[in-house]
């Protein structure tokens, strides 16, 4: 028997490698190997960048320009279960750094990080994308990004997770993409209430803190404060705000409750639970001036309707706020005042204040730095001087009067406007009214004539109005110029201009037509002073308006009819082809001629174009509580605008949308021109 052979060992392929350990002692090394082939060398490549970037910033900064950005973001959308969550991982700890943040949003990356958001993925995982998301979605157009890749729905879920980190991040991209209307309810409808309330009792603060914030959004909302009131949501509060421990949660709390007290059934529940009684402990006894300050918004919200208003007026709610006016901060001050405003529509709260000294107090207020105090202040004044002559007496005796007018030259539109507002209020009485123009008032009002915010050129005309009837207001126009009076411009001699347009209605309308007539027939006259204020043609078609107008029960009919009896009485319907013809150049020379005067009460007018009748349709439809526009044109071109609701058919029949028509007086006299249509742009110019 022969010798057994010694057995030949197996030579390997030849076109493979034995395993080799891979060691990376520079980042350009690391960053390389990203883009292996090799599992477990892209495994330890992650974790070697994430270990390199965690040491600072530096790093972070250092591993960007060497380009590991975008090998990354291709990582985590790997097959292999380690690569991912290491690349996760390395990105999660470089996304911090703001330079890279920069460069990552315009990498599209979100898509990628938003699909490894479900629960099947791993919980780090979960933990660094979200804290990815997280530092995204402060920016707008990644939360666009986020809102448009079905974010929220996975997010919402994560809320559940067992991990507080992705908690934590989870509810930091909510907070930030519900700062939009669109996703707070979007929240409400994914069914992200009933979480949100349940991590109230989160044993970490600053969950319970980012919960607060997003509720305080997410309640804005109608629907979302139902489904808060339905998930027991003040009763979890009501906890909060009973429990000292939780004292730093309480502002943000009240600020919650706030919201939702605006509804009156929130409202009745707080109530049965004491809750308004806890807000005035809040407010009397607060433990900071931020608690304060927020269960005073409380009041202010409950004080939004008449009954709420009587309610806390039986409860001396006035002795409380005039109180907290005096308490030095200026976020306690500036909700004072607010609520102040709000409490001052109750006739008896408003005498209560006075009583009281809140108005010396909330004049003081003017002096202060704050420009949003100081805007609170105005808006207090404004509406307790509103219909009420010792309140703007008060005003008056404290300096008010002095502090608004230093306040005309503000940066703050809506300051201005409450301020010029609370002049005007106070400037019917005559011995304020001087005072006030003894300050250069009319100057500085003039000036605001310029402002192109609507509610500050309307506040403005009306106190110039309730100013300029005292005769030294009126001699104080531009410099150089002085506003003539009615007499002294009806015994100008009569020259080429335009005419000016006379309009009086306060005359009593008892005399007949025939006595007007007989005024248009007489030979030619100067126009007498006791005949410029009694235009009884003008009188008798208002009162002509008020008898068969305002008997029609259909809003655009009352405008149609009353466009009608301006047209008839102003020479008809006229078509554009034939507007040359019309005489109305000559009608109005002959008027000034009849009366020898530039002065034409509107009321004889019996041939105008449209200036002449969208004036006496305004004029009109003011005598008879009709809601309109005059808007001024070029060219003897003035037209008047109307809003009507409109219903749409393909929605339910109690909804409306309002419309704004331009009223034909012209041409088709009645017809309501829908506003930017041809039409309309067609009557609007030449």
């Amino acid at each position: 028997m022969g010798k057994k052979g010694k057995k030949e060992i197996e030579s390997p392929p030849k076109d493979t490698f034995e395993p080799v350990l891979v060691e990376g002692k520079t980042p350009e090394t690391i960053v390389l190997l990203l883009s292996s082939t090799e599992e477990d060398i892209l495994v330890k490549a992650c974790e070697a960048i994430h270990t390199f970037a965690e040491k600072g910033d530096e790093n972070k900064v250092s591993l960007l320009g060497l380009g590991a950005l975008e090998p990354l973001c291709q990582l985590i959308t790997h097959n292999n279960k380690l690569v991912r969550r290491n690349a996760f991982i390395a990105l999660g700890v470089m996304s911090i750094h703001s330079d890279v943040k920069n460069v990552l949003k315009k990498m599209d990356a979100i898509p990628s990080i938003i699909d490894k958001l479900s629960l099947e993925e791993d919980i780090v995982v979960h933990e660094f994308a979200t804290l990815c998301l997280a530092v995204l979605s402060v920016d707008f157009v990644c939360k666009v990004q986020i809102s448009d890749n079905k974010g929220l729905p996975p997010l919402i879920q994560l809320l559940s997770s067992p991990d507080p980190d992705v908690k934590k991040n989870s509810l930091e991209i909510i907070f930030n993409l519900v700062q939009d209307y669109q996703s707070r309810v979007a929240v409400h409808e994914l069914g992200g209430i009933p979480p949100l309330l349940e991590l109230l009792k989160s044993d970490f603060p600053v969950i319970q803190h980012l919960v607060l914030r997003i509720l305080q959004n997410v309640t804005i909302d109608e629907d979302s404060r139902n489904t808060f009131r339905e998930e027991q949501g003040f009763e979890k509060l009501m906890d909060i705000l009973s429990n000292i421990e939780f004292s730093d949660l309480h502002a943000e709390a009240l600020q919650v409750v706030a919201n939702c007290l605006s509804d009156s059934e929130s409202l009745h529940l707080i109530q049965e639970d004491g809750g308004l009684t806890k807000l005035m402990e809040f407010i009397l006894n607060p433990s900071t001036p931020e608690i304060q300050s927020s269960a005073v918004k409380c009041i202010t919200r409950v004080a939004q309707s008449s009954e709420n208003r009587g309610l806390l007026h039986k409860q001396n709610i006035e002795k409380v706020l005039v109180e907290l006016l005096s308490v030095c901060d200026v976020s306690v001050q500036t909700s004072t005042c607010q609520a102040v405003f709000a409490m001052s529509f109750h006739h008896a709260s408003k005498d209560s204040l006075r009583d009281m000294g809140a108005i010396p107090a909330v004049v003081q207020l003017l002096n202060d730095e704050s420009l949003i105090l100081r805007e609170a202040a105005t808006q207090a004044l404004c509406s307790l001087t509103d219909s009420n002559t010792l309140n703007a007496r008060a005003v008056y005796e404290a300096g008010g009067h002095e502090l608004l007018v230093q306040q005309l030259s503000g940066s703050s539109p809506r300051m201005v406007a409450n301020s010029v507002a609370t002049l005007a209020n106070m400037a019917e009485q005559e011995v304020i009214r001087c005072s006030i123009l003894s300050h250069g008032t009319v100057q500085a009002l003039a000036e605001l004539l310029k402002s192109t915010n609507t509610q500050v050129l309307v506040n403005t005309t009306h106190c110039l109005a309730e100013l300029t009837c005292d005769t030294e207001a009126r001699a104080q126009a531009c410099a150089g110029q002085r506003i003539l009076t009615l007499e002294e411009l009806s015994e100008q001699p009569v020259n080429q201009h335009r005419p000016v347009i006379f309009i009086n209605t306060a005359t009593s309308a008892e005399k007949k037509e025939e006595d007007d007539r007989q005024v248009e027939e007489a030979q030619p006259e100067p126009l007498t002073k006791k005949k410029m204020m009694d235009d009884v043609s003008l009188q008798l078609l208002a009162k002509k308006a008020k008898e068969s107008i305002l008997q029609l029960n259909d809003e655009q009919e009352q405008y149609a009819a009353l466009a009608r009896l301006v047209s008839s009485a102003m020479g008809g319907a006229v078509k554009m082809e034939k507007l040359h013809e019309f005489p109305w150049v000559l009608h109005i020379s002959k008027l000034k001629f009849k009366f020898q005067s530039n002065v034409v009460p509107l009321g004889f007018i019996r041939k105008g174009i449209y200036c002449h009748r969208a004036l006496l349709f305004k004029c009109l439809a003011d005598c008879i509580g009709l809601s309109c526009t005059l808007v001024r044109g070029e060219y003897n071109r003035a037209w008047n605008e109307v809003i009507l609701f409109d219903e749409n058919p393909s929605r339910n029949r109690n909804w409306s949308q309002p419309c704004r028509y331009i009223v034909d007086l012209m041409h088709l006299p009645g017809s309501l021109l829908k506003a930017k249509s041809p039409a309309a742009e067609l009557y609007q110019t030449i």
